[in-house]
């Protein structure tokens, strides 16, 4: 297997999460960055496979697993820092395993179930709802915590609604 700069951010994205899970609790400003760096890794490695024709089975793996890893240390850690309660974490948590097992499932039949719109409005929702939680401030009166709370609901409810869709989804391919 040959690594490619898509495969290799994918792989930063892994690297990155041990760091900012022992950084933030004590420095969110430096977690909410390399979350942010992490996060747009995400976006840039799927871009460039596409752009580049650099599409292979294993960046198709590993990249929403990579994803899963990110969002679920960012999860945990958030309730661990008493700001997220954990009922919510779970659900979002669960979602992820079966979204990932059934996309795994699927393409070990040689089925690729693409992310659907619904999927990446709740990643969006995701990524804007930890980065508000950790900084947890007050910026121009505008309370940074309120609005990662707003944020994470909306994703808890776009993590069911697109769950359905990726089940529905799985079940008429196969």
């Amino acid at each position: 297997m040959r690594l490619n700069l898509p495969t290799l951010l994918t792989l930063s994205r892994i690297i990155l999460i041990p760091f900012f899970i022992m950084v933030t609790p004590y420095h969110p400003f430096l977690g909410v960055l390399i979350f942010g760096i992490a996060s747009v890794t995400d976006f840039l490695d799927g871009y460039l496979a596409r752009k580049t024709g650099q599409i292979t089975k294993f960046g198709i793996i590993l990249d929403p697993i990579a994803d899963k890893f990110l969002i679920i240390s960012a999860l945990i850690l958030l309730v661990d820092m008493a700001r997220l309660s954990a009922w919510i974490a779970i659900i979002i948590i669960v979602r992820e395993f079966l979204v990932t097992g059934l996309r795994v499932v699927a393409l070990s039949k040689d089925i690729v179930i693409p992310a659907e719109m619904g999927g990446k409005l709740k990643t969006t929702s995701q990524i804007t709802a930890i980065l508000c939680l950790i900084m947890d401030v007050n910026i121009l009166g505008v309370d940074l915590y309120d609005i990662g709370i707003v944020f994470i609901c909306v994703a808890l409810v776009l993590s069911i609604i697109s769950g359905i869709q990726y089940t529905v989804s799985f079940w008429r391919r196969i």
